[in-house]
């Protein structure tokens, strides 16, 4: 299983960026697709996620500004980013829960990161 992400870069504060991430390989069902960000020096943070079951949580300093979505039948998880701060600059990773076969025990995944920056 592998998750991609992709859809960083570089955007001017109050300026909009969405994130995508797919998983590809053999398995069974998703049931958590999330986001979370790191920048040098502090701990690994959660942005948003999403249950299959349609339950969505939030950060407190995303609220408003952030959208995740998902679409099952691609298995890829969005990250709609709107009115950018320079504090939401950060590496951002997208991560799952994944059964590789009905009966068998979800697996966490981490894609690999894609670059945020904001600035002017």
């Amino acid at each position: 299983v592998q998750l991609q992400a992709f859809g960083g870069g570089l955007v001017q504060p109050g300026g909009s960026l969405r994130l995508s991430c797919a998983a590809s390989g053999s398995f069974a069902d998703i049931a958590f697709m999330g986001w979370y960000r790191q920048t040098a020096g502090k701990e690994r943070e959660a942005v948003a996620s999403s249950l299959r079951s349609g339950v969505i949580s939030y950060a407190d300093f995303v609220k408003g500004r952030f959208t995740i979505s998902r679409d099952n039948a691609k298995n890829t998880v969005y990250l709609q980013m709107d009115s950018l701060k320079p504090e939401d600059t950060a590496l951002y990773y997208c991560n799952a829960d994944v059964r590789r076969s009905r009966g068998s025990y979800y697996t966490n995944y981490w894609g690999q990161g894609t670059q945020v920056t904001v600035s002017s």
